[in-house]
Formats: structure tokens, C-alpha cells, sequence
């Protein structure tokens, strides 16, 4: 029989559990409810929805072959295609629906999130931080507050389906169970490849706080826990296989729509410095988040010292991990979490002409949040009255980060509100340039084609501008 102490105990801490996740709810909808009022914007959401005649068709036989069979916008992602075909035939033409969705999908992703860390670490705390920090910090906007974004949040449900999944099957293991695992990964894939690194995200939470495999210590047998390990990653092959495939499709998608830049556009070694510096940057605006824009230039040069600094910050940081990777394990998952999630994306394959972008950010910082979610805490054992301290920064953290947010959701109402943000926290950006000329050509022709003109400057090459320009000159006659 269940003792009555444990039955008020473990009703208490389910009680705990439904009030965190109706401060996560509440904090998540004060930030971004707002942008049920936003509009489109003239950044792929005409590619995606408005002007896609595909997706304003509704769910039909015949979208639905294309959304599978499509690489329309450099990019092989049918379910996410399929969710936007959903949302026309709910609200047609109406944004506020379509960034409703994106904002439900968030909520859904902060609360799985919070679930899944609660299961593996039994710690309520440490994992309502994590989700809150997840749900509020201003990188993560782009991702929520723009409607062509609609694969990130989407991919991200099915990423966090596969985990909740994948620790049901550790607890008792089924073929049902990993079969349900599977299906969430392939839909996952199928609304963006960016999943092709969860298999190895499993692994790292094998070690911790799963648990699952250990390093040998003195003169302990070292094969047992090799053979554990090598069981372990035979255990995922049908995922790395799926992950393959997906990595494979996506690739030759946007090489065939023009998306992957060659290597004589920007070379190896350049791509290479643009990754080291991008990591760091990406650690910044996670700490201070300022500046955030839609689209930040490749540099047109990097100096040596910004290189080599970031390359001997990030080798210091990964020592370090490794130096406490027994009495910290925390340390290392988060740290591989972060620099693993984000080689999809860092620029190596060149996708597009940015240098970065806070999007690719939506997974990757959940590694830091860990660091930050278990490390704080320890570092701060010595503090006196610390469990008065520690709440309260983590409360002045969380309000501080809803205030920047708040703000930068705002930046997304419309086209020419974005793209004048972007111009005050960029430099030489001729995308935000052209950008906001087409958001001013409706009713402001001669504002316009000072930004054209301007794009021009910066690249003279940008064959956009020119047709713009082109076209306002038509107009003036």
C-alpha cells in the first residue's frame, strides 16, 4: 500500500507542476499575444502563404502531392507546407490566425520541454528554468512572431514528442513504444530537417541524467561500458538512417533552387572563421541580447583577432567540459547540445547570404539553459541566504528577459517596422535596404527608391534592387 506521506506528497508536487506550467502559459502569452494583430511581412510570408497559390488552394489531393513532391523556396519540408494549407482553410487571408498557431505550437514546445527535463531529472525547478528561459528569451522571437517560420516551431513539437517518446521506451522498453518515437521523428524531419541532430542529442542525454552509460574509473574493465555505448548508438541507427535521408533531400532541394552558395562565393576558410565568430556571437546575444535583427550581412571581412578569439573561447570552454565532465556531466551535455544542434546551420553549407540568424537558435540554446539551469546553482553554494538570492535573480532574469522580448515582438507588426529595426542595429544590410523600399513602394515611391538605391551601393550586384528600381522607374514614367 501507498503510505498516506507519500500520497500528500505526491499530489503536492503535481500541484507544483500544474502551477508552473500555468506561469509558463501566462508569461509566454503576455509577450507575444500581441501578435495576433501583426500583418504579413515581405519576407517569404508571400512565399509561404500569401502569395502561394498551393497553400490559399486549402488541404486538397492535389496540394498534398505537392507538398511531398515540391522543392518551391529551396527546401523539402511537406508537413510544414500541409500545416499552412491547414491554417488557410481556418483563417484564410487573416495573419493573426496564422501567427495564433505559431504562438500555440510555442506554448506546446515550452511545455514539453518543461515535461521532458521534469521526467529525466526529477528536478521541478532547474526545469521550469530551463522551459521559461526557452519560452521568453528575445532570440527565439523569430522564430514565433514570423508566420514563414512556421517550420521551427512545428519541427520543434515533433523533436520534443521524440524525447517525452524516447524516455517512455528507456522505462519500459516496447517495439510500440520506439515505433511512436519514430513516427514523431519522421514528422519532425518532414516539417524541417533541423532534427538530423536529435539521434545524437539521445546520446548525450544517455549520459546525462539518464544515466544509461559511465566511463570506467582505475582498474575497472573498460569494454563493459564501450559495449553499453556502442549498444546504445546501435539502438538509434533507424534514426541516424532517417536523418541521412532527410540531410540528403534537403541539400540537393536548395542546391536545385539556387539557396547553396559555392564555394567560390565564399570560401571554405571563410565559412569556417563566419562558424567560429557566429558561435560566439550567438553566446552573447544570449547573455545580452541586443541588436537582434531579420538578417545580419556576411562580413565582408573578419580580423584575425576576432577569430582567433572566439576559436581559443570556444577550445577553453570545451576543456573545461571535459576537465569536469565526471563531477559535472551537466557541463558537457549542454556545451555539445550547443555546438552539435547548430552545425546544421552554422554556415559551413552556405544556405542564403547571412552570417547568422536568431532562428537557428530555437534548439541550440536549450544546451546553455542547461549549463546555466545546474551551474548557477552550484556556484552559488556558498552564498549566504541562498535560497532567497537565487529565486529572486532567476525572477528578475525571467521579468527582465519578458520586457526585451515584449519589444522585440513589437519590431514585427508590419513590414516597414521590421525593416527600419533592422536598419538601426545593422550595417550595409541591402536585404532590410530593398526590403523596406517594396514596404514603402505602395505609398511612399520616393522613400522607396532611396532604399533601392542605397541597396545598390552596398551590392551592386543585388539583382532584386535592380528589378525594384526598375519598376518604380516604370511607374514615375
Amino acid at each position: 500500500m501507498i503510505s498516506k506521506d507519500n500520497h500528500n506528497k505526491t499530489f503536492c508536487s503535481q500541484h507544483r507542476d500544474i502551477w508552473v506550467c500555468l506561469l509558463l502559459v501566462a508569461a509566454t502569452l503576455v509577450v507575444y499575444i500581441q501578435t495576433i494583430n501583426h500583418g504579413f511581412v515581405n519576407l517569404d510570408d508571400s512565399l509561404y502563404v500569401a502569395g502561394n497559390s498551393h497553400v490559399k488552394a486549402g488541404l486538397t489531393l492535389e496540394g498534398l502531392t505537392w507538398a511531398f513532391t515540391t522543392t518551391y523556396g529551396s527546401n523539402w519540408h511537406p508537413l510544414t507546407w500541409i500545416s499552412h494549407m491547414l491554417d488557410y482553410r481556418l483563417y484564410g487571408l487573416n495573419p493573426g490566425g496564422h501567427h495564433l498557431t505559431n504562438l500555440l505550437f510555442h506554448i506546446a514546445n515550452t511545455l514539453l520541454l518543461f515535461f521532458v527535463f521534469r521526467k529525466i531529472t526529477a528536478d521541478l525547478w532547474r526545469s521550469g528554468f530551463i522551459a521559461a528561459l526557452f519560452a521568453l528569451h528575445p532570440l527565439h522571437v523569430e522564430s514565433v512572431a514570423w508566420i514563414a517560420e512556421r517550420k521551427d516551431v512545428l519541427s520543434t513539437f515533433f523533436w520534443m514528442l521524440t524525447m517525452w517518446c524516447y524516455i517512455g521506451y528507456i522505462q519500459r522498453p516496447r517495439v510500440s513504444r520506439y515505433l511512436v518515437m519514430l513516427l514523431f521523428f519522421s514528422l519532425g524531419l518532414l516539417a524541417k530537417p533541423m532534427l538530423v541532430t536529435l539521434p545524437f542529442v539521445l546520446l548525450l542525454l544517455d549520459y546525462w541524467p539518464l544515466g544509461r552509460i559511465g566511463f570506467g574509473q582505475g582498474g575497472e574493465d573498460k569494454s563493459q561500458p564501450r559495449a553499453i555505448a556502442l549498444g546504445l548508438v546501435g539502438e538509434k541507427i533507424p534514426l541516424f538512417v532517417l536523418a541521412e535521408f532527410s540531410g540528403v533531400a534537403t541539400f540537393l532541394a536548395q542546391k536545385q533552387g539556387g539557396a547553396v552558395a559555392s564555394l567560390e562565393l565564399i570560401s571554405l576558410k571563410a565559412r569556417i572563421y563566419n562558424a567560429l565568430i557566429s558561435y560566439v556571437n550567438y553566446m552573447e546575444k544570449m547573455l545580452w541580447p541586443s541588436k537582434l535583427a531579420v538578417f545580419y550581412p556576411h562580413p565582408v571581412t573578419l580580423s584575425w583577432w576576432e577569430v582567433s578569439g572566439a576559436g581559443l573561447l570556444l577550445g577553453a570552454i570545451f576543456y573545461l567540459a571535459i576537465k569536469f565532465i565526471k563531477q559535472r556531466p551537466y557541463f558537457i551535455v549542454g556545451w555539445l547540445w550547443y555546438l552539435g544542434t547548430l552545425v546544421p546551420v552554422i554556415g559551413l553549407v552556405q544556405v542564403g547570404s547571412q552570417s547568422m540568424a536568431d532562428r537557428y537558435t530555437y534548439i541550440p540554446l536549450i544546451g546553455l539553459f542547461i549549463i546555466i539551469a545546474w551551474g548557477v546553482p552550484e556556484l552559488a553554494t556558498r552564498w549566504t541566504r541562498k535560497k532567497i538570492w537565487l529565486p529572486a535573480l532567476a525572477t528578475l532574469t525571467l521579468i527582465l528577459l519578458m520586457v526585451v522580448t515584449w519589444k522585440q515582438v513589437r519590431c514585427w507588426q508590419n513590414s516597414i517596422t521590421l525593416f527600419e529595426h533592422t536598419l538601426e542595429v545593422t550595417a550595409n544590410n541591402y536585404l532590410a535596404h530593398n526590403a523596406l523600399g517594396v514596404a514603402l513602394g505602395k505609398s511612399r515611391l520616393d522613400e522607396a527608391m532611396e532604399h533601392y538605391l542605397e541597396a545598390l551601393r552596398i551590392n551592386p550586384d543585388y539583382m532584386e534592387a535592380h528589378n525594384n528600381l526598375g519598376i518604380a522607374l516604370e511607374i514615375q514614367g
